[in-house]
């Protein structure tokens, strides 16, 4: 027998958590790690930060992390050290104040599903602006002590991590998070095992478990997939953010739908509420109709009266292409079943998410079928309302977009955790003492007139530094190994100027945004920057999506540009755009910069953070910035196009901000008196904070969707939901019974006095139309529409007249009508006719239109 020279079999490993032991005195600490609070707090994080400064930076700021690498030596040592002791008592008594309260009860209750929320980057699930709404929206939940809960996932490679290579091409490193050095907690049962979701793909089961992140005083529960249970196939659900083909899209959208559903099921939670941010939430519906027509024993129509009763939809996308759309083999492989659960045909159902539901070749829309199973639609800007309600119109091709019931409510971001702690401090110096709870009250930000200005230069210096010092510290290391010439580097380095002034263009690098803009006149932009009495810096960050070529393609132009010599330490790139280096750059560049292509800019957010921090905006008036611009308080470029050709659009807009720069910017900047600061620049700085701040925080943004949104639908909904769903259940009926009438439903006579010549203007005149209800005892409205068409051949609505029901013989109802007719002028007339009902929340509900001839 030969004896082998190595015999071993493959190591069979079992993933084994071990917990870091705390000292009794610091039991406490643990708590607060697994709490998100200290996110937005900075008395906790200057205590993590006390703890031991090296490691807390080592650990990019995760206190899990920190408790779990400080060594018991230290711990011992810190239980002994009365100064951090004291601290660490006054931050917990601090948090259990803060949790103790118990929620409004007089506000309704919100289940909150979002596919990324952004709350910091120790917790890598988001990717973008959506998540970073998401993320600030829970906070403020927290903080205003709302009844809310939020479903999302744990992705376990997140969003990827960015860096350049030497010629500045974007790589894209995806790191796996370990979630046991996370502040997130597992959501166990009550016999004490993990909790596990089962969510149907039809012919299999996937099976989710469930993790638990405190956001202060809200709950988001987060599903993960990643686990033996299932196959190689499905694992990868929860591994990044909108990674994979459409397949693996619609397996994520049916967990966090019909899985986010099925998750407060076991949990026992019930909401008001079901909002859906983003149509990739608007599953939670389809399960919702499936739980009342099994639980409730209710008909799909009376089903539905109730899950449109409490449903939100909010859109942040403007253009169709930005919306998931999905095959109809693709979506029966995996919701082929669903149509007999709700006891409805498959054309039925798949036309819920298609704009017209027999076109057999249109693709199911997740946007479409959340409009159609939701009672309110908003956007998220007055602009991005108005588009949002023009993209959407085809689905009520019986009115006009300006009539559609679709709203808005424009983003705002969460004080606390975008204004910058100088600035805090500031703020509780010299204004209300209450101002954290009621943001939105402009006199009191008006505060900030009384600030003596060079206090105001003093903070803004002070963060300035800050960024630079971040700079300097984050990127030699990488700036040495990926960009060559360390001399060069450290060049560089030294150029980044605190006193020059700093102008910042961060943000997701898609081609609307217009990153190109500033280099179209390379020349012009030199001699701005190379000015020797009047440096100008211009810092860019941002990150392309993976698949997004032309993107991508921008970051490598502009990381070009800057390498060049006169524009070396002028322009910067600074890799991988994260939570922290946001915070940097949003409160310490002195001017945010946005150049979308109007109106492609749904809200964006960033420029409402920096002007809670001092920064001034240069900004197209799109998406928050069209309501937000006020003279004096920065600037702005006009929302109206001057051409059509898109070239020749972005070479003016340029301009505009070339001439800005040079005429009005950088002068008024550098106008300094003898303290060495332009008081002119104080007073936009001022002006920006008192007149545009207090309107563009989180507080607002939710206060907003309870007065438009969430208190009548919850008033709607307990309504239709009273005594066994009787309301619910007599409007479907209603619904029913005139949907199967409508067509017989017919005009007996019309009769008016407008001249064969045509109506004069100003002239008084009468309609008079005998109407055949067919039995539906006054469930029929009238109006006459005038439509008048606009420069660019679209068709708006003039003026609405409706008519009065003036008499009842039987079935016969006479509606009649007085008004002057329109200014002279060519205008389109017809009388339209539609159901009413005053339990209808709006004309949409229920949107049976006909066209009649008069």
């Amino acid at each position: 027998m030969k004896i082998k020279a190595d015999y071993s079999n493959a190591p069979r490993w079992k993933e084994l958590s071990v917990k870091s032991r705390l000292p009794e005195g610091l039991k406490c600490l643990d708590e607060l790690a697994h709490n998100l609070w200290w996110a937005w707090n900075y008395e906790a994080r200057d205590l993590w930060r006390s703890l031991d400064e090296e490691l807390y930076e080592e650990v990019n700021h995760n206190p899990v992390l920190l408790l779990e690498r400080l060594s018991y030596e230290r711990k011992e040592e810190i239980v002994n050290d009365k100064e951090i002791m004291k601290n660490v008592n006054n931050v917990y008594k601090l948090f259990r104040k803060y949790m103790d309260v118990k929620p409004n009860d007089k506000r309704a209750s919100v289940a909150y599903f979002c596919m990324e929320f952004g709350l910091n980057q120790v917790l890598k699930i988001y990717s973008g602006g959506l998540g970073m709404l998401a993320g600030d929206y829970l906070k403020e939940a927290s903080d205003s002590n709302v009844d809310m809960c939020a479903i999302g996932f744990l992705y376990r490679f997140g969003y990827f991590t960015q860096s350049l290579s030497i010629d500045g091409q974007q790589i894209a490193n995806y790191e796996a998070q370990n979630f046991n050095s996370l502040p997130i907690e597992r959501q166990m049962n009550e016999d004490g095992t993990p909790m596990v979701i089962d969510v149907p793909y039809m012919n299999y089961h996937v099976h989710a478990y469930v993790w638990r992140v405190n956001v202060g005083r809200i709950s988001l529960y987060l599903l993960d997939t990643d686990n033996d249970m299932n196959s190689e196939f499905d694992r990868p659900i929860t591994h990044s953010l909108y990674g994979g083909d459409w397949e693996n899209r619609l397996k994520q959208e049916i967990l966090l739908g019909i899985g986010g559903i099925l998750t407060l099921k076991k949990l026992g939670i019930k909401k008001e509420i079901y909002h859906c941010n983003e149509g990739h939430a608007a599953l939670c519906n389809l399960q919702r109709l499936v739980d009342y027509i099994k639980d409730d024993s209710l008909t799909f129509n009376q089903a539905l009266e109730l899950v449109r009763a409490s449903g939100l939809y909010t859109c942040h996308t403007p253009v169709p292409a930005g919306h998931d759309y999905f095959d109809e083999s693709l979506f029966g492989k995996y919701l082929g079943g669903y149509p007999d659960m709700l006891g409805i045909s498959w054309d039925d159902f798949i036309g819920m998410g298609r704009t017209n539901p027999d076109d057999k070749n249109e693709k199911f829309s997740m946007s479409t079928f959340a409009i159609n199973t939701c009672q309110e639609v908003n956007g998220v800007s007055k602009l991005h309302g108005w588009v949002s309600q023009k993209m959407f119109a085809p689905i009520w091709k019986g009115y006009f977009p300006e009539e559609n019931h679709v709203g808005y409510v424009t983003n705002g971001v969460h004080f606390p955790s975008w204004c910058a702690t100088e600035w805090r401090q500031l703020y509780a110096k010299y204004f209300d003492k209450k101002h954290i709870g009621d943001q939105s009250n402009e006199k009191i930000w008006h505060a900030i007139y009384n600030v003596p200005n060079s206090e105001i230069w003093e903070t803004r210096m002070a963060l300035k530094n800050k960024l630079t010092d971040y700079i300097r510290t984050k990127f030699r290391e990488n700036w040495l190994k990926n960009q060559g010439d360390p001399s060069r580097v450290l060049s560089l380095l030294d150029k980044i100027n605190p006193n020059a002034l700093m102008i910042g263009f961060c943000r997701r690098f898609a081609t609307y945004k217009r990153a190109h803009l500033l280099f179209t006149d390379l020349d012009r932009l030199s001699a701005i920057v190379n000015n020797p009495e009047r440096p100008v810096q211009f810092l860019f960050s941002g990150k392309a999506h993976p698949a997004d070529g032309a993107g991508q393609g921008l970051i490598k132009k502009i990381y070009e540009i800057s390498q060049r010599p006169e524009f070396l330490g002028k322009i910067i790139f600074l890799e991988d755009y994260d939570f922290r280096l946001a915070r940097r750059l949003v409160s310490g560049v002195d001017i945010w910069m946005n150049t979308p292509t109007r109106p492609l800019e749904a809200s964006g957010t960033s420029g409402e953070k920096a002007e809670m921090n001092g920064v001034v905006n240069l900004s197209v008036l799109d998406g928050w910035w069209l309501e937000g611009y006020r003279e004096g308080a920065g600037w702005a470029l006009t929302e109206k196009r001057t051409y059509k050709n898109q070239t020749y659009q972005d070479q003016l807009d340029a301009a505009t901000i070339y001439g800005l720069l040079e005429n009005e910017i950088v002068p008024l900047y550098y106008n300094k008196n003898s303290e060495g600061y332009s008081d002119g620049w104080i007073n936009v700085i001022k002006n920006s904070i008192a007149t545009i701040a207090p309107h563009y925080t989180m507080k607002r943004q939710l206060d907003d969707y309870y007065d438009k949104f969430y208190t009548k639908e919850a008033l709607h909904f307990k309504e239709l939901s009273a005594n066994n769903n009787q309301v619910a259940k007599e409007l479907a009926q209603w619904k029913e019974t005139v949907a199967e009438r409508w067509d017989a439903i017919h005009v007996v006579s019309s009769e008016n006095n407008i001249p064969e010549e045509g109506p004069l203007s100003g002239m008084k005149y009468t309609f008079r139309v005998v109407i055949d209800e067919q039995g539906l005892d006054d469930a029929i409205g009238l109006e006459y529409v005038s439509v008048k068409t606009d420069a660019n051949g679209e068709e708006h609505i003039n003026a609405v007249h409706p008519f009065s029901v003036v008499s009842k013989d039987g079935n016969l109802y006479t509606f009649e009508a007085t008004f002057e007719s329109d200014n002279a002028g060519s205008y389109k007339t017809a009388i339209r006719m539609f159901p009413k009902n005053e339990k209808l929340p709006h004309r949409q509900d229920f949107a049976y239109v006909r066209w009649l001839e008069y």
